[in-house]
């Protein structure tokens, strides 16, 4: 039975907490590493503290996603895991610029390891289960829309984390007191703004948006197995090794796109105080690197605000070229922004290549969801999108432990080439994802 069709302000209600989700990643993806090494952390070692966000994926989104398919209550089904993930995340965004408050029992760099953990878990508790929730209500015509929307929300969302520090510090002139580590306050209080726009947006959801009750959910989502209605934690296994083919063959394009991502993420500020400020790599306390950390802030959300643009025009681009080559393109597009950050003196350039790397955001987001929900069987579309979520975690596990040895061994402490690298990585995915077999290619 075909599912009812949902206006577009239904669809942008049902993802509205997603931008306060993504409002958290911004803050993090944009000062987390900025944080980390005023802390003390050294350039090579940062991305074995950024394994912590995929590590906790890996293991929270198939558990949160396998027990959200059999979960009923007065909050709905997908709800409660979106409300219990917001208000820890939150909770971990007002404590992680003030890990430098507990030194006096524990060095800070761990502490700010640790908040940057329970931040990782609690937002994966609250973003897979938006994922699900797409997948649940709309038919399959309005499925590439509606992700489309969310990312369109996500890069909204992202686009106010990277610049909340820009706004506070730079724009209203606020918190320039700097703390013993070199810390603005100004960067503080964006923790504290964050903290209250990501349970604002998830309370918006929860309380706009009625999920399906278990028995018409079942109309719509028919099981064909009846031992499959009783939650046990054993069946990810089995769902894993049952995955569908298409699936399968995403999970390539998955690992070329974010083994590239998490280079980016990690390594940009350092990139830039090194390749374009001239800073030495563990110059940490200088002006000139917290003018860097700015700039990547600015420069993240200049690629999350083309990304929100370029969302709403993916399904009728879809719709004329098809997903896996519509994908295609905006890999292209990405790997070829990564790639231009060498050739780029002046961070007010780079705007350039953000429109490159924004235009691949917006397809990452969207487009491999849109082709993998329809090929996912009745009844497990939770469980599917969290072990999906392998496929992006894995990448970013490889890269967090091999990533900084690289930079330092290889690349001579020099992480503008890791940056090139992600880009050829985004390359190679465009080619890959041309391999798979859309199984809902006429629903686009």
């Amino acid at each position: 039975m075909e599912k009812p069709r949902l206006s577009f302000w239904q669809i942008w209600n049902m993802s509205f907490g997603f931008m306060g989700i993504q409002i958290g990643f911004g803050l993090q993806n944009a000062n987390a590493s900025r944080i980390l090494q005023s802390f003390g952390a050294d350039v090579e070692h940062l991305s074995w503290f950024w394994l912590v966000a995929p590590v906790t994926g890996m293991v929270v989104q198939p558990i949160i996603g396998h027990y959200s398919d059999h979960t009923w209550n007065r909050l709905g089904r997908r709800k409660p895991y979106f409300l219990t993930g917001a208000v820890l995340a939150s909770l971990a965004l007002v404590l992680l610029p003030n890990s430098g408050a507990l030194t006096a029992f524990i060095p800070a760099l761990y502490v700010g390891a640790g908040m940057l953990m329970m931040m990782d878990a609690s937002i994966n508790v609250a973003m897979e289960p938006f994922r699900a929730l797409v997948a649940d209500m709309l038919p399959s015509d309005q499925r590439t829309l509606g992700f489309s929307v969310q990312t369109c929300l996500i890069g909204l969302g992202a686009v106010i984390g990277s610049w909340l520090p820009n706004i506070l510090g730079d724009w209203l002139h606020l918190g320039q007191n700097r703390d013993s580590f070199g810390n603005y306050g100004y960067l503080f209080l964006a923790f504290y703004v964050g903290a209250a726009f990501f349970l604002t947006t998830i309370l918006w959801t929860i309380f706009t948006t009625k999920e399906y009750p278990p028995e018409e959910y079942k109309k719509y989502h028919p099981v064909e197995n009846k031992e499959e209605e009783r939650p046990r934690l054993g069946d990810i296994f089995k769902d894993f090794k049952n995955m569908p083919k298409t699936m399968r063959q995403l999970g390539l394009v998955q690992f070329f796109s974010w083994f590239a991502l998490f280079s980016m993420w990690v390594f940009m500020t350092s990139a830039l105080a090194t390749h374009v400020y001239g800073l030495e790599p563990n110059d940490t306390q200088s002006e000139k690197f917290q003018e860097a950390g700015q700039n990547v802030g600015y420069l993240f959300g200049i690629y999350n605000l083309v990304s929100t643009f370029v969302a709403l025009l993916l399904p009728a681009i879809a719709l004329r070229l098809g997903r896996t080559r519509t994908h295609a393109l905006g890999l292209t597009a990405g790997g070829l922004g990564l790639i231009s950050i060498f050739f780029f003196k002046d961070p007010d350039m780079m705007v350039i290549s953000m429109i490159g790397i924004g235009i691949a955001w917006a397809s990452i987001l969207a487009m491999p969801y849109a082709i993998l929900a329809g090929s996912i069987p009745g009844g497990k579309m939770g469980i599917y999108m969290g072990i999906f979520n392998f496929f992006i975690t894995g990448p970013q596990i490889l890269n967090g432990i091999i990533g900084g040895p690289i930079v330092k061994h290889v690349y001579n402490s020099r992480p503008i080439f890791a940056i090139v690298i992600a880009g050829v990585f985004l390359l190679m995915g465009a080619v890959a994802v041309l391999a798979v077999d859309d199984t809902d290619e006429k629903s686009a």
